[in-house]
């Protein structure tokens, strides 16, 4: 059985998850492990740029539009050529395959995990 670490309430609610809908999906192409490049719409918390290693279960073109989860208050990162503004959430598989989480109903973009 594996073991969980508790956490108190005040440190959940530190982690901002917020639903975003991707806008752009391309392969980046200058990254170690495969991965995409994403630019996704969080409303009224705006336009952030990330990447994630999803290549195994989607193609970019079918992530367009997709609506997503995200943690969006990490410190920007330097991921290759590009700055990493938020966290895509997913599932990681028994063979690193990720599969993404997303609402299964359409709702706002910005609209806060908790």
């Amino acid at each position: 059985m594996g073991k969980i670490t508790e956490i108190e309430w005040s440190d959940f609610t530190k982690v901002e998850m917020r639903v975003g809908t991707i806008l752009t999906a391309e392969v980046f192409k200058e990254v170690r492990n495969p991965a995409y490049k994403m630019t996704i719409d969080f409303g009224e918390f705006g336009t952030r740029k990330t990447s994630a290693q999803i290549t195994k279960k989607y193609q970019p073109e079918e992530l367009i539009g997709k609506q997503i989860v995200a943690v969006v208050n990490f410190p920007p990162k330097q991921i290759a050529t590009m700055m990493s503004e938020c966290l895509v959430m997913g599932v990681v598989g028994n063979e690193g395959e990720v599969t993404i989480i997303s609402p299964d109903l359409k709702v706002e973009n910005g609209m806060r995990i908790g």
